[in-house]
């Protein structure tokens, strides 16, 4: 299976001692790459003084959400609530923060580390629909091997 094989992938190069940034943007690149109906890939980490998410990697068109406050959005609900939420039709959600008119679904994953929600993984796909509960199995074990290896 194509997971399995990025899984690997990622597994390697952030064992072999990459800075954490370096890390991040790997990954975005390779999911952005690899999967067709991954558009825009980020990975936004907390800074718990001014309660917000900060963008520290991403790959695709680029943004102005670079700062969300937490509980704006599917990404600031997400850093609240420590869940995974995948929208299946943005334009039925109420809090959601439009980034680019193309984009139609969205997933964000929590990353922990020492069970801490310090950050999460952001995807949306300009198809509507465009995320299961593989996709975010796939993206906790990602965002397990960022945990194990980068922070």
């Amino acid at each position: 299976m194509k997971f399995d094989s990025l899984l690997n992938s990622i597994e390697k190069k952030l064992s072999s001692g990459v800075s954490q940034i370096e890390g991040l943007q790997f990954i975005c690149q390779l999911l952005f790459d690899r999967i067709d109906h991954y558009d825009w890939v980020g990975y936004y980490l907390h800074n718990a003084e001014k309660k917000e998410l900060v963008l520290k990697a991403y790959v695709g068109k680029p943004t102005d959400h670079t700062h969300i406050p937490f509980g704006k959005g599917i990404c600031g609900q997400v850093a609240l609530s420590n869940q995974n939420f995948i929208v299946d039709d943005v334009n039925a959600q109420d809090n959601y923060i439009a980034c680019s008119l193309d984009v139609k679904s969205e997933i964000v994953i929590p990353l922990f580390v020492s069970e801490n929600n310090i950050g999460q993984i952001d995807i949306d796909s300009n198809r509507l629909q465009a995320f299961s509960k593989k996709d975010a199995v796939f993206l906790s074990k990602v965002n397990q091997l960022v945990s194990l290896h980068l922070f």
